[in-house]
């Protein structure tokens, strides 16, 4: 059984999600408003938030952002609940973190299933390392922070994730679409070039470090296997 923590200003809608999800063996917990929502979670928190976008108080988004910053938060997974059907606002969405996006209406049979699925990978066993040591690069992953050198680098939490999935797979060819699906949960019949923007965006920030994520011409992108292999291939 999870904590589910429903953002939802339409009561009957935030009563229907409560009683099918009760009904799922879920502990459920309401909030009408977005503000009253992230103090709900910095106190009950909650393994799962489902988060309406359009808001009476605050942006759906903002309430992502504030929960994602605040340390007693952030492992909560978000799934975004909106009426907007924008490819972009999906990408704001993950951008910001959020694990998954729906849009209204949607069959209540298919968000439990994505809810479950969501919990179910939250609930694996990480085998990877807490700590990388790569090069030039170091990356504390329970701290969410970056070094390169000596030097503390920034990066969203999109981009730590395309991170570390490319060093997680390191000299594995990483295609497009395999990126889109695993890092930003969009599928691969979306015509984006967000994969591309992120890595380059990426790459800036990491400096000489960045030079350690190549680019496999018609495919898409690898992560060396030794610093010392590290070219550009553009």
């Amino acid at each position: 059984m999870a904590s589910i923590l429903v953002i939802e200003d339409e009561s009957d809608l935030r009563r229907i999600l409560e009683v099918n999800l009760a009904q799922a063996g879920h502990n459920v917990l309401l909030s009408g408003s977005g503000g009253a929502g992230i103090e709900l979670a910095r106190g009950q928190h909650p393994d799962l938030v489902l988060l309406d976008l359009m808001l009476p108080d605050v942006p759906g988004t903002e309430v992502c952002r504030a929960l994602k910053r605040d340390p007693s938060t952030r492992d909560a997974a978000v799934v975004m609940l909106t009426a907007r059907t924008e490819e972009v606002d999906r990408v704001v969405g993950m951008e910001l973190g959020a694990d998954d996006y729906v849009t209204k209406p949607f069959s209540m049979r298919e968000l439990l299933l994505r809810i479950e699925a969501i919990l179910r990978r939250a609930a694996r066993p990480q085998r990877a390392p807490a700590a990388i040591d790569f090069g030039v690069l170091r990356v504390d992953r329970e701290a969410h922070r970056i070094w390169v050198g000596e030097e503390e680098v920034e990066l969203t939490v999109i981009e730590l994730k395309l991170l570390l999935t490319l060093y997680d797979r390191r000299n594995r060819v990483q295609s497009r679409a395999a990126l889109l699906n695993d890092v930003w949960s969009v599928h691969a019949d979306v015509a984006t070039r967000t994969v591309d923007t992120h890595v380059k965006r990426l790459r800036a920030k990491l400096g000489q470090a960045g030079d350690y994520v190549q680019t496999v011409r018609g495919v898409g992108y690898r992560f060396v296997h030794d610093p010392n292999e590290a070219r550009m291939e553009e």
